[in-house]
């Protein structure tokens, strides 16, 4: 496969949580399959993370090997574990990104690019970034089996929420070598003019 085109891989399907070795088999334009834990938080709840953080006290669920989604559900209709689950932009998260990846965050879902900070730091903890849908957050919400509030209630939809999934889809964006889909199916592109 040339590196940023569209994997050749078979499907990956992964189990979470998201270990350092489990993370180091991924490729940048691999297709996986996610089932298991995962927690949301957008920049609000990123603003308070980091509070928490500089207070000394304790996060509202374990980072290590955790992965995060990068997520504001719209609310549930009736009888429906959740609403819409679409992914928000990643870059938002980028002044925050780097001190969780270090305290042991080794997965990221959104869309979008990210700072060479953030890929620096992904590449110290082994740690991956996926793309999931953009627009697609009714179709994703289908693989959310359980959805519970565990922080920041007040903060709406920007709550941190457990989630609990399966066959979750996403593409590796970003590897834990910094090899970047992105950038690279770019370069590819402009080498194919």
């Amino acid at each position: 496969m040339m590196p940023g085109t569209a994997s050749s891989r078979p499907v990956c399907h992964i189990e979470l949580p998201l270990t350092r070795e489990k993370a180091a088999l991924l490729q940048a334009g691999d297709t996986v399959l996610l089932s298991g834990i995962i927690y949301t938080a957008r920049d609000a709840a990123h603003k308070r993370l980091d509070a928490l953080l500089d207070e000394g006290k304790p996060l509202p669920f374990p980072l290590e090997d955790a992965c995060m989604y990068y997520t504001g559900p719209s609310p549930a209709a009736p009888g429906r574990v959740i609403g819409s689950a679409g992914p928000t932009t990643s870059y938002r998260m980028d002044a925050w990104a780097p001190r969780l990846l270090m305290l042991g965050l080794r997965g990221m879902i959104g869309k979008g690019e990210r700072s060479d900070e953030v890929i620096r730091a992904m590449k110290w903890a082994g740690a991956v970034y996926l793309g999931a849908i953009g627009g697609a957050g009714a179709l994703l919400s289908n693989r959310i089996t359980a959805s519970q509030i565990i922080a920041f209630e007040d903060l709406g939809t920007e709550a941190i929420r457990r989630l609990s999934i399966k066959d979750f889809p996403a593409t590796v964006i970003i590897d834990s070598r910094g090899e970047n889909l992105y950038r690279l199916g770019r370069h590819n592109y402009l080498l194919s003019l």
